[in-house]
Parts: C-alpha cells; structure tokens; sequence
C-alpha cells in the first residue's frame, strides 16, 4: 500500500525515539544535578587535601611540593601550601554540605584556574570537568538538598 499525499506524514523513528530520550532528561530532578554538581569536585579536592596532612599537621613534603613542583610566580611557596591545604580541606566540606555554596564553588573554581594556569597545564581536561561541575553550582545553586536552602541563604 501506498500513502495518499495528503495524509500527514510520521516522524521518522529514530526522531521520535531522539525526542522520547530528550524527554527524560527533562524529568531528571534539579536538585539531583546539583548535588552531584557539588560532590564531584569536591571529593576531588578533599583527596588533594588528605595527601598534604598528617593529622593535623602539614606534611614536610608538601611544603617541598609547594617549591619545587607547585611554585606560583607570586605567593611565596610556605604561604600557598597553607592556603591550598586550608582551603581544600574547608571548601569541599561547604559544598557537600550545601553551605555558602556559590562561595564555596568559586573557590574551588579559582583554584583549578590556578592549578590549571601555573601547575598543571596539560590537564586542561580535567581542569575542564571540575570546572563545568562548579559553574553549575556557581550558576544554578546548591538546590533544594542544602544547608543554604534549608537556612534560606541562596533566594
């Protein structure tokens, strides 16, 4: 059997089965992405973290990584070692918690701008993902599932 030529036409299968997969995504939960968007770079940083410390303590070779392998043009390497091993032990836990987390994820985002820029440059890839991660946050919010939206911080 032929079709007459003024019967409409049928999408093509493979639009439909296209547009039926687009559609689910648009059921994926807000809050959902969001919380990933937090705990993926920031179990990233919370590793790079534990590696400078022992207990509370900074690790002698982290001030020497800080020299010789992680040397920024303007802070001197004692200083930055502080700062890196502070702030990637006290930013990660914000974002998982949802606290002040914008602030929290541009921190985070600053820090592999400089990774990426004086440390690291040919893992841009990487620097890339962590990167995407945190603009959603920095963008979108923490959602629903967090301390800023319980506390009413991020309206």
């Amino acid at each position: 059997m032929t079709q007459s030529i003024d019967a409409p036409a049928r999408p093509a299968p493979k639009a439909a089965l296209i547009r039926k997969a687009n559609a689910l995504g648009q059921h994926l939960p807000h809050d959902i992405v969001v919380l990933v968007a937090r705990i993926a770079p920031a179990a990233v940083f919370w590793q790079s973290a534990r590696t400078k410390v022992d207990g509370i303590t900074i690790k002698d070779s982290t001030y020497f990584l800080f020299e010789n392998v992680y040397a920024l043009p303007v802070i001197p390497p004692a200083i930055a070692a502080v700062l890196a091993t502070v702030a990637e032990h006290v930013l990660p836990v914000l974002l998982v918690l949802g606290l002040l987390s914008r602030l929290s994820a541009l921190g985070l985002l600053v820090m592999t701008a400089v990774i990426q820029l004086f440390v690291f440059p040919e893992a841009w890839i990487t620097h890339a993902l962590w990167a995407a991660a945190l603009l959603v946050v920095i963008a979108h919010g923490p959602g629903r599932l967090s301390l800023d939206h319980a506390l009413k911080l991020d309206r």
